[in-house]
């Protein structure tokens, strides 16, 4: 059975976060003044998503990862969901997230109702020191995506 439950950012084990971003220097400066949690099976961490406020009634999802044997268990899933139900308990109006324009992170997304907001042209060229690969196409822009809850 999967537990989550809310962890102090210097606990969350980094080697899940560089699954979603593989920059530590990125991860490093979002993870400050973030909410995190964490998913566990009989205390071995499998998940993580990081949260940190905008303003009073926004959050940005900054992280969701999954170990690698534990993917397309629907474990992303449960913990997506447990987040969203978490930010409508602390009364936010919305979540966002920048991901890439294409692949299964956007359909993910999708799923849960979050919709393009906005394209940051070059964003993964000019933000990250090596090029980002999805099923063999590089990564340029993001597309930013909201949720209102």
């Amino acid at each position: 059975m999967i537990e989550i439950k809310i962890t102090p950012s210097n606990l969350v084990p980094k080697k899940l976060l560089l699954e979603a971003d593989p920059s530590i220097d990125h991860i490093n400066q979002y993870l400050a003044d973030s909410i995190c949690y964490v998913a566990s099976i009989q205390n071995e961490a499998i998940g993580v998503c990081v949260l940190k406020p905008i303003d009073i009634n926004r959050y940005e999802l900054f992280n969701i990862a999954v170990s690698p044997e534990n993917q397309k268990k629907g474990i992303g899933t449960q913990l997506l969901r447990y987040v969203i139900e978490h930010m409508k308990e602390l009364n936010a109006k919305s979540v966002e997230l920048g991901t890439g324009t294409f692949g299964y992170q956007l359909a993910f997304y999708q799923r849960f109702g979050f919709r393009v907001d906005s394209i940051h042209k070059d964003h993964f060229i000019d933000n990250y020191d090596e090029p980002i690969y999805e099923n063999g196409i590089q990564l340029n822009d993001m597309l930013r995506l909201v949720l209102k809850l």
